[in-house]
C-alpha cells in the first residue's frame, strides 16, 4: 500500500525529563477515509529506525487493516529521521544536542493530534510491532477509553534488563568510533554503524533461521555476502545521532514510568481495558514469550498469540508471508470481535 497523505503537527514537545522540543515535528501519514462518525480509525505507530513506509506491507484492501473500511493512522516516532529528530532539527537542539524522548513523550503528542487536530475519540484498534507496540501498550493504559482493541507484536510495556544489554551494545559501538565526538561529528562514524549492523546481525534473527539459512530467502547465497549487502548497507546509511536517540527511548520504555502510575508496572498494565493481543515471536530475542507471558497476567481482557517462526524478531517486519499472514488473520479476527 503507498496511497495516502502524509502531514505533520508542529508543536512545542512536552517532555518528562527536561525542557519542551520547540516547534516539533510530528510527521505522520493517512490511509484510507474517516467515515462521519469519526469511529473507523486505527493507530499503527513505527518501529525502531523505520518510517511509515516500513509499515505499508500491512495496509490495504484485503488485509485487517483495510483502507476500504478503516482510516488507518501512521504516527512517525521522534528520532525516526521523519518526525523531530537529530538529523532535521535546527540548532541549538539538532544533532548531538538533541534531548532524550520517551515513549510516554511520543504518544503524549501523538494524543494532541489524534484529539485536537483529528477529532477521534475512540480508536477501532491500536496495534504496533516492536517500538511500535510499546507505544501501543502505552495509549491503552494511558487512555483505556479510547482503545476498545490492543494488539502488540514482538514488544513489552517495559524493557527488560536482557534487552537493554543489547541496547547498550549498539550505543558502546558507536561510541567507541572516535570520529563520533559525543555526537558532534562532522563525518558518520561509519566504523561504530557498521559495528551496529553487525550486532544486529546476530539478534534480529534466531539460530534456527541462521541454521537453515534464511538469509538465501533475502536473496543472499552466502553469510558474507548477506553480513555485507544486508546489514553493512542498511547501518552505514543511517545516522549515529538517531540511532542514539531512538536507543535511549527504546532503553526508558516503561509503560508505568510516568505521574499516572509512579513507577507501578501492574497497575499500567492492569489500567487496561481493551481486548489485547499479545503477539511474541516464537523465536524473539528480544521480546521472549515469558515476558508477554508474565505481562499478560495483569491484563483485564488479554490473550497470548504466540507467532510460530522461526525468522525471531524479524517475524512482524514483513519479511516472510507466512507469519504476516499469521499476524493478518489475528488482527482480522481481533477487529471482528
Amino acid at each position: 500500500m503507498t496511497d495516502g497523505e502524509i502531514h505533520e503537527l508542529v508543536a512545542d514537545l512536552r517532555r518528562q525529563g527536561g525542557a519542551p522540543l520547540p516547534a516539533a515535528r510530528l510527521v505522520y501519514k493517512t490511509y484510507g477515509t474517516l467515515n462521519a462518525t469519526r469511529s473507523n480509525a486505527i493507530l499503527f505507530p513505527t518501529r525502531f529506525g523505520g518510517m511509515h513506509e516500513q509499515n505499508e506491507f500491512m495496509i490495504g484492501p484485503r488485509h485487517a487493516l483495510d483502507t476500504e473500511k478503516y482510516f488507518i493512522i501512521v504516527p512517525n516516532m521522534f528520532g525516526n529521521g521523519a518526525s523531530s529528530s537529530p538529523t532535521n532539527t535546527p540548532a541549538p537542539h539538532g544533532g548531538g544536542a538533541f534531548p532524550n524522548i520517551t515513549i510516554y513523550d511520543n504518544v503524549r503528542q501523538q494524543h494532541r493530534l489524534i484529539s485536537e487536530v483529528l477529532g477521534i475519540e475512540r480508536f477501532a484498534l491500536v496495534v504496533g510491532w516492536s517500538m511500535g507496540a510499546q507505544q501501543a501498550y502505552q495509549w491503552a493504559s494511558l487512555y483505556p477509553d479510547m482503545v476498545p482493541r490492543l494488539a502488540c507484536l514482538c514488544g513489552t510495556a517495559k524493557t527488560t534488563d536482557h534487552n537493554r544489554v543489547f541496547l547498550e551494545s549498539l550505543r558502546a559501538a558507536i561510541e567507541a568510533d572516535e570520529l563520533f565526538r559525543d555526537g558532534h561529528y562532522d563525518t558518520q562514524p561509519l566504523g561504530g554503524l557498521r559495528a551496529v549492523g553487525r550486532i544486529y546481525a546476530g539478534w534480529a534473527y534466531s539460530q534456527d533461521w541462521y541454521r537453515a539459512k534464511g538469509y538465501r530467502a533475502l536473496g543472499f547465497q552466502t553469510l558474507d555476502d548477506y553480513l555485507t549487502g544486508y546489514w553493512d548497507a542498511l547501518y552505514t546509511e543511517r545516522d549515529a545521532n538517531n540511532i542514539m536517540a531512538m536507543t535511549w527511548t527504546w532503553i526508558h520504555n516503561d509503560i508505568s514510568a510516568n505521574e499516572t502510575f509512579d513507577g507501578d508496572l501492574d497497575a499500567a498494565l492492569g489500567a487496561i481495558s481493551a481486548k489485547t493481543v499479545l503477539m511474541p515471536g516464537m523465536t524473539d530475542l528480544y521480546f521472549r514469550t515469558a515476558d508477554s507471558e508474565e505481562e499478560l497476567q495483569h491484563l483485564q481482557d488479554g490473550r497470548l498469540q504466540e507467532i510460530p517462526s522461526i525468522w525471531g524478531h524479524m517475524c512482524g517486519a514483513g519479511q516472510h508471508e507466512a507469519d504476516t499472514e499469521f499476524i493478518d488473520q489475528t488482527l482480522k479476527a481481533l477487529l471482528a470481535s
